[in-house]
């Protein structure tokens, strides 16, 4: 199980340095795996918000006191 993390962890840290690369005009394989980081992120960030509606997360107050 720590294998598995240690493996999605190094490999968000190799799209995440491979957008910044992609942004100054790296080679092709570069933008092409930006391309596959960007798209992943916006997947998961649209799960994200559709696990939202239901407004099971939602806060009552900003301060966080409870």
């Amino acid at each position: 199980m720590t294998f598995v993390l240690l493996v999605l962890v190094a490999a968000a840290a190799g799209g995440a340095v491979c957008v910044v690369w992609a942004e100054r005009g790296g080679p092709r394989w570069v933008r092409i795996v930006a391309s596959v980081t960007l798209g992943i992120a916006a997947v998961v960030r649209g799960l994200h918000r559709s696990g939202r509606r239901g407004g099971s997360r939602s806060s009552a107050n900003s301060d966080g006191d409870e």
